[in-house]
């Protein structure tokens, strides 16, 4: 009997320790936090440069005018959904000319202000293009040569594809006209109207300073 009275209260104690050892605060590290990879977004200011090729038939002469183009652009995208619409402008140099007999026609600088609107599918834009341009024209007739500073218009599109959060990369063609014009020289009229087709290539650096913030989510 005390036997059996013994071994009872060494159960009863037994199970009151287990259950204080329990109630005890833990000394366990609680998990590290992790936060989520930042989301991408086009939004933002962003500065970039491109290189790329010059072709175009100026009326009323039929000849061609080639050259290789490049400079630098700047501009700002806005992202809802995937929707993106947005602002640039670029200044670029040029070796654009052509000519024939005593005629020639030399564009070495040129520049837009231009919208953009296009689709995003993550990191890939499909964008449309199209605003104002301008371009320094200087036409030699025979060792005269007369300077000009034409406006007109450009119209493109292109695809763009960002490397990860800042970096992006893109391809774009685009038509631009400066209209008609007339020069004369030694009293002669002389009709000119300067087009020019481009394609490109170009990369761009997106701040993330300008960037919208990301969520917010709770640590525990």
């Amino acid at each position: 009997m005390l036997r059996k009275i013994l071994m009872s209260t060494v159960i009863v104690f037994g199970a009151m320790g287990t259950a204080s050892a329990a109630d005890l605060p833990s000394t366990k590290a609680p998990p590290a936090y992790i936060p989520p990879p930042p989301l991408f977004t086009w939004t933002g200011v962003y500065v970039g440069g491109q290189i790329g090729y010059m072709w175009g038939n100026p009326s009323p002469y039929g000849y061609t005018e080639r050259g290789v183009v490049g400079g630098a652009h700047a501009g700002y995208n806005y992202q809802v959904g995937q929707f993106v619409a947005g602002l640039e402008g670029d200044v670029n140099g040029s070796s654009y000319n052509g000519g024939f007999g005593g005629y020639s026609t030399n564009e070495n600088i040129d520049g837009s202000i231009r919208g953009r609107i296009g689709m995003a599918w993550d990191r890939l834009l499909l964008y449309a293009t199209g605003g104002a341009a301008f371009a320094g024209i200087t036409n030699d007739y025979l060792g005269t040569s007369i300077s000009h500073t034409r406006v007109g218009w450009t119209i493109g599109g292109g695809v763009e594809y960002a490397l990860d959060n800042n970096w992006s990369v893109r391809a774009e063609y685009r038509y631009t006209d400066y209209g008609t014009y007339y020069d004369f020289p030694a009293g002669v009229a002389a009709y000119n109207h300067d087009n020019d087709n481009r394609v490109q290539i170009g990369f761009s650096y997106k701040f993330d300073m300008f960037a919208p913030p990301g969520p917010v989510v709770a640590k525990y």
